[in-house]
């Protein structure tokens, strides 16, 4: 059976996790570190503080957009926010997500580390 040399390979199991660019596994990729270190140049340098509820079930999120930090700085700095707002979250799509209202205490501890706030809705 002939294989064409566009196809991937779609699943492994002596590898674990594949590089989606090169298909190695990620143990083994380079460019998934280069991916991680890179920064996000884009926007306007202002941080945006909002909360979310949909597809939540009604709880409530504060999402912090626009930070320009590469994936490793991003994650220290949503365990140092979580810590100091007492509260679980995530780091999704370069967003982080904070669990619950807590808008006006993100806003100082950012402000205070020297980003450019702003809050966004009501």
């Amino acid at each position: 059976m002939r294989r064409n040399s566009n196809s991937k390979k779609v699943w492994s199991s002596d590898g674990g996790r594949l590089c989606p660019s090169c298909g190695k596994p990620k143990a083994q990729c380079e460019c998934w570190e280069k991916q991680s270190q890179s920064v996000d140049k884009s926007g306007d340098g202002i941080v945006r503080v909002s909360r979310e509820t949909k597809g939540r079930k009604g709880k409530g999120v504060t999402v912090i957009t626009g930070l320009r930090l590469n994936e490793k700085d991003l994650k220290a700095l949503a365990k140092e926010l979580k810590k100091k707002c007492g509260a679980g979250g995530t780091v999704s799509d370069r967003n982080i997500e904070i669990q619950g209202d807590v808008r006006d205490r993100l806003l100082d501890l950012l402000t205070k580390k020297g980003y450019k706030v702003k809050r966004v809705g009501g």
